[in-house]
């Protein structure tokens, strides 16, 4: 993943809303939950619900999937697993400073 890719879906979990949709949705596990049924646990109203589901499924944190009227909503886990491997992967390789680091 790229800088932007991991900037782009941890700013999509830095509201309180879609942080706790994102929670909801590990806690559903794989089968996921229905637009409604998020909407009855969060208690948003419908147009508040998409605006935040959407930013989740554009930043590749939740998959979205059609069963004729129903829109299933799932945690993307492989997403989340390489944002956190992102911010984790050089955990205490030491860090040095150069002339040329700090300019």
């Amino acid at each position: 993943m790229q800088d932007h890719d991991i900037a782009h879906a941890l700013a999509a979990l830095g509201h309180e809303a879609r942080l706790g949709v994102f929670r909801l949705l590990v806690r559903a596990g794989k089968d996921g939950l229905t637009v409604g049924e998020i909407g009855t646990h969060m208690g948003l109203p419908p147009s508040t619900l998409a605006h935040h589901l959407g930013t989740l499924v554009d930043a590749g944190l939740v998959v979205q999937e059609r069963h004729g009227r129903k829109i299933v909503n799932r945690a993307h886990y492989a997403a989340v697993r390489r944002t956190l491997a992102f911010l984790t992967d050089e955990c205490c390789v030491g860090v040095t400073l150069t002339q040329e680091d700090a300019a």
